[in-house]
């Protein structure tokens, strides 16, 4: 009954989402034109440096449009369900949240889950699309790179919640959290390769940076897609997700056990 109450969140999510028809089409927009630049910008870049990072000029594009189709799927640049369960942290509504027979953060983990999806269907496919058509983007090969493309993608989807679900529970003991969404954002979105594939990153930066759980949102799926991943390194990078992905969660439930004995001693 548990599994197929969260199975109704996640579609609810995803509903949701897929009523926004004006934002969804702004965002496809958006990304398609952030894509063209960054695009551009590593064709001169790599024209320059070849193999650059250890990728061709056509993996390096491959690159730029698999982020473009993440950005908002795995909220590389923030959003998402934080600032709603923020905001019923500041009101006092979570409250009930935590009275109901639910666990919260599987609650909140099925529905992100829902709105990452259609954010990868609704603006991730038509950038890629059109990034694939107006420049020679690395194509997966074998088919079976694709599949394990898409685990490493929602692995990502996992971590990517279980950051911005200890970003939200900070509300409870900060007056506002909006500070510490801003400093993930931009950890996100340095961290994560967003700005430049992590594998530039020079010395113990890259190193640093390639552990960090933010690399699990986008570098390593890239890499996966890029046929970098295979193999035992195949499996590594699963286990390095799935790793983060456990700990953060972990972590985030303990966090929320605490937040819950102090709603009740406040209650009480």
């Amino acid at each position: 009954m548990r599994s197929r109450l969260y199975a109704l969140v996640a579609a609810g999510g995803f509903r949701r989402y897929a009523t926004y028809r004006a934002a969804t089409w702004a965002g496809v927009f958006t990304n398609t034109v952030f894509g063209f630049i960054l695009a551009y910008t590593y064709t001169a870049l790599w024209t320059q440096r070849p193999h650059l990072g250890g990728y061709e000029l056509p993996q390096a594009l491959a690159y730029v449009w698999i982020g473009q189709a993440l950005l908002a799927a795995a909220s590389l640049m923030g959003g998402g369900f934080e600032n709603d369960l923020m905001e019923r942290i500041r009101t006092g509504e979570i409250v009930t949240d935590l009275y109901r027979p639910a666990d919260l953060q599987l609650w909140w983990l099925a529905a992100d889950l829902g709105r990452s999806a259609f954010q990868l269907l609704g603006r991730g496919v038509v950038p890629m699309a059109v990034g694939s058509l107006a420049f020679e983007v690395a194509v997966p090969s074998p088919w079976w790179r694709w599949p394990a493309f898409l685990v490493s993608v929602f692995l990502g989807f996992v971590v990517s919640f279980a950051l911005r679900y200890l970003v939200a529970l900070s509300a409870f003991w900060l007056l506002d959290g909006a500070g510490v969404s801003q400093l993930s954002w931009l950890a996100g979105m340095f961290f994560s390769g967003m700005l430049l594939p992590l594998n530039l990153f020079p010395g113990t930066l890259g190193e640093v940076a390639r552990a960090l759980p933010w690399s699990a949102l986008l570098q390593v799926p890239a890499d996966v897609y890029l046929g970098v991943r295979s193999g035992w390194d195949l499996l590594v990078a699963y286990a390095f997700q799935a790793g983060w992905a456990v700990a953060l969660l972990t972590v985030g439930r303990l966090l929320q056990a605490a937040a819950t004995r102090r709603v009740v001693v406040q209650g009480g």
